[in-house]
C-alpha cells in the first residue's frame, strides 16, 4: 500500500486523519483548479511546496481559494506571501471550465468558469499555529479590502478528529493509488463515511507500522482493493492482508470488503480462496456506486 512513500520512523502515531486530508475533502464538492508555489528558507535554502486551489461553485455563480501550507522552519508567516498570490491564483486559465445549467441555449443555460464572481473567501490549512498578532493582521487587512480569511491548523484538526472516526482502512497497492484508492477514498467522504487512507492519515516523521497498525485496529472493517498489482505484491500489501485476515480469526467476524478491478475469482482464489468466497463490489461500476454500496454494507 504505501512502498513508495518515503517515511522516517517515530514513537508519535499521527491523529486519524490529517490536516492535508481536510484540505482535499472540506470543498470536494466543488470543481476546483490547482496551483503549486514553492516558498524557500533563505537563511538555510530549506523549501516547501504549497498547494493552492481554486474553487468553482457554478451554483452560487462564486469562486474562492484555499491553501495548504506545510511547515517551514525558519519562516515565521508565509501566509502573508501567498496573500499577495490571490491576484495571479485567480486569473489561472479556467476559460474551458463550465457548466450546463438547465436546457437553455447558450449563453443562457451555459456558464463558464471566467464568468464567476470572486466570494471573497481565503482558508489556510497550516499544520502549525500561525502567531495571533501576525494572524489577526492579516485577517483585519483583509477585511478592509472585503476579503475574509480563515485559518484552520491545530485547534481545527483536533475537533474534527473528536467527531470523526474512520469507519474503514482501504488497503491497496501503491499503484492504484490515483486510479481507485485516492478516488474512492474522496468518494467515501463526500458521502459522509471517513476512511484511514494512508495518504491523508499519514505525514512525514510518523511511524509507517505503527500508523497502519492503529487503522487497521480503530476501523471496524477493512476495504480491500483487489487488482492485479495488488495480487502480485509481495510486501506492504500481503503484510495488511495477513493482518486483516489474523484480526477475523481472532474477533471471529468477517472484517473484510473486498473491491475488485480487473481481476478474476480464479485469479483471486489464487491468491487467497477465502477471498474469493466473499460477495465483492466491482469497480467497472464506477466509483460513485462502488462507494454507496461500501457505504450501506458498512451501516448495516
Amino acid at each position: 500500500m504505501t512502498g513508495g512513500i518515503q517515511i522516517a520512523v517515530s514513537e508519535k502515531t499521527s491523529p486519524m486523519a490529517s490536516l492535508f486530508e481536510y484540505f482535499v475533502k472540506d470543498f470536494s464538492h466543488d470543481l476546483s483548479i490547482e496551483k503549486k508555489w514553492r516558498l524557500q528558507n533563505t537563511s538555510n535554502g530549506s523549501e516547501i511546496e504549497v498547494n493552492a486551489r481554486v474553487f468553482l461553485n457554478f451554483d452560487a455563480n462564486a469562486k474562492y481559494l484555499a491553501f495548504y501550507v506545510p511547515e517551514l522552519s525558519g519562516v515565521i508567516f508565509p501566509e502573508a506571501i501567498l496573500m499577495n498570490s490571490i491576484e495571479e491564483l485567480l486569473a489561472l486559465p479556467i476559460t474551458d471550465i463550465g457548466v450546463s445549467t438547465g436546457f437553455g441555449d447558450p449563453p443562457n443555460g451555459w456558464i463558464e468558469g471566467k464568468h464567476l464572481n470572486f466570494a471573497g473567501r481565503v482558508f489556510f490549512y497550516c499544520e502549525r499555529d500561525p502567531p495571533d498578532d501576525a494572524k489577526m493582521r492579516l485577517i483585519s487587512e483583509a477585511a478592509e479590502n472585503g476579503v475574509r480569511v480563515v485559518f484552520r491548523s491545530e485547534a481545527y484538526l483536533r475537533r474534527r478528529n473528536q467527531l470523526e472516526k474512520p469507519k474503514a482502512f482501504i488497503s491497496h497497492d501503491s499503484r492504484d493509488k490515483a486510479s481507485i484508492a485516492g478516488p474512492l477514498a474522496i468518494q467515501m467522504q463526500k458521502f459522509m463515511c471517513p476512511v484511514w487512507y494512508d495518504e491523508f492519515s499519514l505525514k512525514v516523521g510518523d511511524s509507517l507500522r505503527g500508523g497502519i497498525e492503529a487503522g487497521l485496529k480503530e476501523c471496524s472493517k477493512c476495504i480491500l482493493v483487489l487488482t492485479p498489482n495488488f495480487l502480485t505484491n509481495n510486501g506492504w500489501s500481503k503484510r495488511e492482508y495477513d493482518s486483516i485476515f489474523t484480526r477475523e480469526l481472532v474477533e471471529k467476524q468477517q472484517v473484510i470488503l473486498p473491491v475488485w478491478s480487473d481481476v478474476n475469482a480464479p485469479d483471486v482464489y489464487e491468491y487467497s480462496p477465502i477471498l474469493a468466497d466473499r460477495v465483492a463490489v466491482s469497480w467497472s461500476l464506477g466509483v460513485e456506486e462502488v462507494a454507496r454500496r461500501l457505504v450501506r454494507a458498512l451501516d448495516s
